[in-house]
């Protein structure tokens, strides 16, 4: 990375301990962005490749501890990958999983909480153990401290090996909303108009989408060993290209994926109209 000792020195320091942040200190060039790309024409083959990926994963390594996203963009995955195991004997009784965020204030059972979202699209089809699915939880009676044991519960679990992430269009991943700081570990955030707003399709109502989350922090998806990112559409090229272009800010938080040693984009040709390849 193209930096100066100054900051190069100041990024390492801030990432020791269990209450890091990433300070905005000017955005951080890089000659070379080592992401890579896996592009199809539409949505439905972008997911079906993605699932290929993540099911190679879990067969090479049965006991695979996964990060899990929910969205739109994962659910033709999500569908494939329960495909896979009701008609190929895609095995999941080993894999462990943590959900990379919750709705601040809604229960496990409410049919708008990630819970609910991933029990209906995977984990009730698949044959995934109970004892094996962690949450952060939305109506935890000290959040704080939810975090803090969410924490350890990855690190009890050897870290997280294969990060599955979406995006949002202002590039934020989990809900890590840019800003001048972000906080590495899990954490509350209160949610950007923006992505409530693209939440507001899943209610009733604009009155009942939640405006505070509980989510993984930047340096909980960093510090996973691979990660994977899904997006389709044009809504996202935006995004996509902040992520990709080779400049680190914490105003696009996905953009410090770029500072990962192992990270694949897979993307339809909408979202990556403006990467460069």
């Amino acid at each position: 990375m193209e930096v100066n000792r100054k900051k190069r020195y100041y990024l390492k320091m801030k990432e020791v301990g269990l209450n890091w942040r990433i300070t905005r200190i000017g955005n951080l060039k890089k000659e070379r962005v080592k992401l890579k790309y896996v592009v199809s024409n539409t949505y439905d083959q972008m997911s079906l490749k993605a699932a290929k990926y993540v099911a190679d994963a879990i067969k090479a390594k049965p006991g695979i501890v996964l990060g899990l996203p929910t969205g739109g963009t994962p659910i033709g995955m999500y569908k494939e990958l329960v495909r896979m195991h009701k008609e190929e004997g895609l095995d999941f009784s080993q894999v462990k999983t943590f959900n990379l965020d919750e709705y601040l204030g809604l229960a496990g059972d409410h049919n708008q909480s990630y819970r609910y979202f991933m029990k209906s699209n995977l984990f009730s089809q698949v044959n995934i153990q109970e004892r094996n699915i962690n949450f952060l939880s939305g109506i935890a009676s000290d959040p704080i401290a939810e975090c803090k044991r969410y924490e350890e519960a990855i690190v009890a679990a050897g870290g997280i090996d294969l990060m599955i992430l979406g995006i949002g269009v202002n590039g934020h991943i989990g809900f890590n909303e840019p800003a001048k700081e972000l906080k590495a570990n899990s954490h509350l955030i209160d949610l950007a108009q923006s992505t409530i707003d693209a939440n507001a399709r899943f209610f009733d109502n604009k009155e009942e989408v939640p405006t505070r989350a509980i989510t993984m922090g930047v340096g909980s998806i960093l510090r996973c060993k691979e990660i994977i990112l899904l997006a389709s559409g044009k809504s996202k090229e935006d995004a996509i290209d902040g992520t990709t272009n080779g400049v680190v800010t914490t105003d696009l938080p996905a953009s410090l994926l770029q500072l990962h040693s192992d990270v694949t984009l897979f993307l339809d040709d909408e979202a990556a109209a403006k990467v460069d390849r």
